[in-house]
């Protein structure tokens, strides 16, 4: 696991998360959305643009944060498939993003070895017995 952090502002209204293509799974756990230092008294709409599965681009909405009602949002390690666009769409922010990107290596098992393993441990159990009563 990679802490991951990013920080949208009026300068910089997007941060894009992508990674290399490699022979591993790459997941993005998003955690926390929330207004920092400086932030105006203002609505900051933050949307997470990726692709659907027609390979079109479709931006959604995130987070709405607003410093007097809610300036933080938990968003409980919310799941993207890089690579994946961050967009400040409303707002001049700073808006801190944080998050988690976890890097899972596939392994290069047989269904053979696989197999063979459950018949030895199916083997090996004990029979059932009958309840007393």
């Amino acid at each position: 696991n990679l802490l991951l952090g990013c920080e949208l502002t009026a300068s910089t209204k997007s941060y894009t998360f992508q990674v290399d293509e490699d022979d591993s799974d790459h997941i993005l756990a998003l955690s926390v959305v929330c207004l920092t230092d400086g932030a105006k008294d203002e609505c900051n709409v933050v949307e997470v643009v990726g692709r659907n599965h027609e390979n079109q681009e479709i931006a959604v909405p995130v987070a709405n944060l607003k410093l007097s009602c809610q300036p933080l949002l938990s968003l409980d390690n919310f799941k993207l498939q890089p690579p994946v666009t961050f967009r400040l769409a409303a707002g001049s922010g700073p808006v801190h993003l944080t998050g988690w990107h976890r890097i899972m290596h596939r392994e290069d098992t047989s269904f053979e070895e696989d197999d063979d393993l459950s018949e030895e441990d199916e083997e090996e159990l004990p029979p059932i017995m009958p309840a007393k009563k």
